[in-house]
């Protein structure tokens, strides 16, 4: 076959069409039937006339997601409100329903994130799905297929083309020159590229490099990503090594004809990546087509899945879809529903520590539990009752020895602590107490988390996250109102611990706190600190709490649910 002239033919064709679609006539294509995990055979289907595919990706990390539920509404003024939207990676792969937002300082989900962890606390692994295949196969497009249609809470996808090494500048000019080998194995840090899909399959947040082939160059700035319920992962050598291949549940090889290969290639390379046809060629020759032939055709034998033809495919796509639902539901539960029902008697754990009741603080309670309590006064003694309970909580931090010296020259030996403070609110009744951390701790730094319950399911969702920099060795006061089930709490807490914040740094403060959540924050997380002004009684088949408050937030804010 003369590639230069089939290349000039279908490059000219490609210029003068939509570049959304290619059209190649006149083909016939046919597979065997498809199975799942277990031999790598092929999905069953023929077709005749015009096939659609997307272009194959270029760069950077894609960072995809399904599904549905509500916007963001954030509660601090300045705060960045976002919905979903179609956006374009720098692969130049298309970013349908992306899901979260990340900027420098935060992290915005439209949509939540619903538990990560079981009712331990414990973090669940997600469900990998890993796409192989030659370039310009259509990996990514069936990645995003799987995505649009799987229609589960939580999915992200992960480029391997976001883990190219840096160049030096010697290589790069190599790269301008259509002479270095973006196919071979060597090209990828597959030991970061191990590291961070370890890290996503155990549920914690990792930073994505961003590559530009533009410059071919890694870009100062990285994406953040966080754990999922499913993640899929694609890349022309996906299977390269053995310890990438063992985190992957299912393994999915996109086989398509070179020729359609070679045509997406060339409308990629020419129309998103400026390159010129004679240098397309040359390293389609020299790399491309070799490298498909010792590294990527090989490693179809770890395949599960076989799937001719990419996304036209709908057999194999929609056999692949019914697996991983079926896997997910095996692994799936309903998570409030168990924690409030579970561990509610035996003694209050050790970490449990309750402000001293005297006739003040039973007071305090007295007036803002009472429901015909005007929100004035509400919101003067639940002011008061916080700033108790952080100097209170306070007295629970390491303290040091030292001894300074008074005006009068005498020596008095004191406790003084040396480290670090950050309080995060549970957005939204726990920003009622950062007036309380400001007044009470100087100069505090502040972070939100916002935790919201689905309507439908009933389950606590992960929607906003703004964190300080410099958490390490930090000591956080996890701040909210009330503690029912612990749910909320539960959320917030592996959010830190996702953060590599140790378990031990956390105090978690609430007004009044029910035995249930007691409990469940206890088991799941020992070495917690629970700091409150009041127990109560019990949580009823509503999830709220009794006798209780009502609804925190609407008496502090005047506002009705």
């Amino acid at each position: 076959m003369d590639i230069p002239h089939l290349a000039r033919k279908q490059s000219s064709q490609l210029l003068s069409t939509s570049p959304n679609l290619l059209s190649v006539d006149g083909q016939k294509m046919s597979a065997s039937a498809a199975q799942l995990p277990g031999s790598a055979v092929s999905s069953s289907a023929s077709s005749t006339g015009s096939l659609a595919h997307s272009t194959g990706s270029s760069a950077s990390s894609a960072v995809s997601a399904s599904v549905a539920a509500l916007p963001v509404t954030c509660e601090e003024e300045g705060d960045v409100s976002c919905t979903s939207k179609v956006s374009r990676s720098a692969s130049g792969s298309s970013d349908a329903g992306a899901q979260h937002a990340s900027t420098k300082r935060r992290t915005i989900f439209t949509h939540g994130r619903p538990p990560w962890y079981n009712v331990d606390g414990q973090l669940k692994e997600a469900f990998v799905i890993g796409i192989a295949g030659g370039s310009a196969s259509g990996k990514t497009t069936v990645a995003q297929m799987i995505i649009k249609e799987l229609g589960v809470p939580w999915v992200v996808l992960l480029s391997m083309d976001s883990f190219y090494k840096a160049l030096t500048p010697a290589e790069i000019e190599r790269a301008h020159q259509c002479e270095y080998n973006f196919d071979h194995p060597n090209a990828f840090d597959v030991d970061l590229l191990v590291t961070t899909l370890k890290k996503l399959k155990e549920g914690k947040n990792v930073d994505i490099p961003v590559y530009d082939f533009n410059t071919h160059s890694r870009l100062p700035n990285t994406h953040t990503m966080y754990g999922a319920n499913v993640i899929v992962f694609e890349g022309i050598l996906a299977f390269c090594r053995k310890d990438l291949r063992d985190l992957m549940d299912m393994k999915v090889f996109v086989d398509t004809d070179s020729d359609i290969r070679l045509a997406r290639r060339l409308k990629r390379d020419i129309l998103e990546r400026g390159r010129d046809l004679a240098g397309v060629i040359k390293q389609y020759n020299k790399f491309v087509k070799p490298a498909m032939d010792e590294f990527i055709a090989p490693s179809m034998n770890h395949a599960d899945v076989v799937v001719p033809r990419g996304s036209d495919n709908h057999v194999a796509i929609n056999l692949i879809i019914d697996h991983v639902r079926m896997q997910l539901n095996e692994r799936g539960f309903l998570f409030r529903e168990k924690i409030a029902t579970a561990r509610k008697d035996g003694p209050m754990p050790d970490t449990l520590h309750v402000l001293p009741r005297g006739s003040q603080v039973r007071a305090m309670h007295t007036i803002i539990r009472n429901r015909d309590t005007p929100r004035d006064e509400f919101i003067f003694y639940s002011q008061r009752l916080m700033r108790l309970l952080v100097e209170y909580a306070l007295s629970f931090l390491p303290f040091q020895e030292t001894i300074v010296t008074t005006p009068s020259n005498a020596l008095f030996q004191g406790q003084r602590f040396n480290g670090t403070l950050i309080g995060v609110s549970i957005v939204r009744a726990g920003v009622t107490m950062e007036g309380s951390l400001r007044d009470v701790c100087k100069d505090i730094r502040l972070g939100k988390i916002l935790i919201q319950t689905d309507e439908e399911t009933g389950e606590p969702q992960l929607h906003y996250c703004k964190l300080p920099k410099r958490l390490a060795g930090a000591h956080i006061l996890l701040v909210d109102a009330t503690i029912a089930t612990g749910a909320a709490a539960m959320m917030a807490i592996r959010v830190l611990l996702d953060h590599d914040i140790p378990e031990e740094n956390i105090m978690f403060l609430s007004l009044i706190a029910a035995p249930s959540g007691i409990h469940n924050l206890a088991y799941a997380f020992p070495k917690v600190k629970i700091i409150t002004t009041e127990v109560d009684r019990e949580v009823n088949e509503q999830f709220h709490i009794i006798p209780g408050i009502g609804n925190f937030g609407d008496r502090y804010f005047g506002t009705s649910t």
